[in-house]
């Protein structure tokens, strides 16, 4: 804890806040201090206690994320309310734990919209990954019917659920274009120079785009 408190930088904090995060830490400094540390399991569960976002993000890090059980996981998702630590503990821990699929039903079907947002991230990885046996037809059902009112984590979650399954599965394409076209969902989001839109149709062709052109 004393040395992440040595890597707090305020123009990071700065920065952070304005990504509704509540750290100051370089996260470059932090992957480097995880490196030195080697995964932990102890520690990580240490570190995770004290309630603070970079200590946590440390956890994430070197933590041994097969050991965390099914309940472990589902408290600590509820735990995180700022984005960075709630997308790395799904995409470094969640991710790769047995208990994903399992987690995946649960949460996306939870009331919070932050939780179902992590049960929606697990389907998105699924639709890209291992599609077999998953409802295609029935998920942009309800991309359709809800994304349009859903609070922000978990409207951004679901509409790269529907990038996505337009993305990798042609036969789906089509529709995950019009329900984007009708919806509108992140149509004006600010993106910089030289990076893809978050709207769903101009995401969805320009990385066919791209696969074609490999």
């Amino acid at each position: 804890m004393a040395e992440l408190a040595e890597l707090e930088d305020p123009k990071a904090r700065e920065v952070n806040e304005r990504h509704g995060d509540d750290h100051g830490v370089n996260l470059g400094r932090l992957r480097a201090l995880a490196k030195r540390l080697k995964t932990q399991q102890d520690l990580a569960r240490r570190l995770w206690e004290t309630d603070d976002s970079a200590a946590r993000l440390l956890a994430i890090l070197v933590c041994r994320p097969k050991a965390f059980t099914r309940d472990e996981l589902d408290a600590m998702v509820r735990q995180s309310r700022t984005s960075k630590v709630h997308d790395w503990l799904v995409n470094y821990v969640v991710k790769k734990s047995p208990h994903a699929e399992e987690l995946r039903l649960a949460w996306s079907a939870d009331p919070d919209p932050v939780v179902a947002s992590a049960g929606w991230a697990l389907t998105t990885e699924r639709v890209a990954k291992q599609p077999g046996g998953l409802d295609l037809p029935g998920l942009l059902d309800v991309i359709e019917a809800e994304m349009k009112d859903a609070p922000d984590r978990l409207q951004w979650a679901m509409n790269h659920c529907l990038a996505q399954i337009g993305i990798e599965h042609a036969g789906h394409r089509a529709r995950a274009v019009a329900i984007g076209e009708r919806l509108e969902v992140l149509k004006d989001y600010p993106t910089p120079p030289n990076c893809t839109s978050p709207f769903a149709p101009v995401w969805i062709v320009e990385m066919v785009r791209r696969r074609h052109d490999d």
